[in-house]
């Protein structure tokens, strides 16, 4: 393979930094997740107030990576990938835009919908104030219910973010130490394709 046909088969940086930008802001949210949740509700607030307003960057940078999908429509998947593979690959990132979209809307729909919301708004990054989620005619008790039907939600998609990302990095594994091909270097930035040289 030339190096230009090599070039051809990795993403766009824009796409590599918007992955890994996105990648980075939800393992971290997570880990932050899982500190305030350890901390008395006194000491929440602060930690709380990131993890929304990360949790939106997220979102809008998944919106923009989706429009960038129909600008720069991503390279096709090698040759060298089994049909599983392909299928899992694609179910994969349906998944993942799922839970990049799934995530933000819930945690902002179920913030909004608690009675706290006019005493913890969300302020991002301490400096724009967030909207609240739309909730047209329901009264205190439905909201209520909404809130912790939202919560629930929230948090089962969270378990299937952690299943999820487990099993993405452990196949990102298997491709770069293992089958020894181009599947991890396609989407990581200084790491050079083997089949560049050939």
């Amino acid at each position: 393979m030339t190096a230009t046909a090599a070039r051809g088969q990795r993403y766009s940086t824009v796409a590599m930094s918007l992955h890994w930008a996105i990648a980075l802001l939800m393992i971290g949210n997570i880990g932050l997740a899982w500190y305030f949740n350890s901390l008395p509700h006194a000491l929440r607030s602060p930690p709380t107030q990131l993890h929304k307003s990360i949790g939106i960057t997220v979102l809008l940078l998944t919106l923009a990576r989706i429009a960038w999908r129909f600008i720069g429509p991503p390279p096709p998947l090698p040759d060298s990938l089994r049909p599983w593979e392909k299928v899992g690959a694609r179910i994969s990132h349906v998944v993942f835009y799922g839970l990049m979209l799934g995530l933000p809307l819930t945690g902002w729909a179920m913030v909004s919908a608690s009675p706290l919301v006019a005493v913890h708004p969300t302020v991002l990054f301490g400096v724009v104030l967030w909207p609240t989620f739309p909730f047209p005619g329901l009264d205190s008790d439905a909201l209520h219910d909404a809130h912790k039907t939202l919560e629930l939600g929230h948090g089962l998609l969270a378990k299937l973010a952690y299943l999820t990302i487990a099993v993405h990095v452990l196949a990102a594994l298997k491709h770069q130490f293992l089958d020894r091909d181009d599947v991890v270097a396609r989407m990581t930035p200084f790491v050079p394709l083997r089949g560049a040289g050939s």
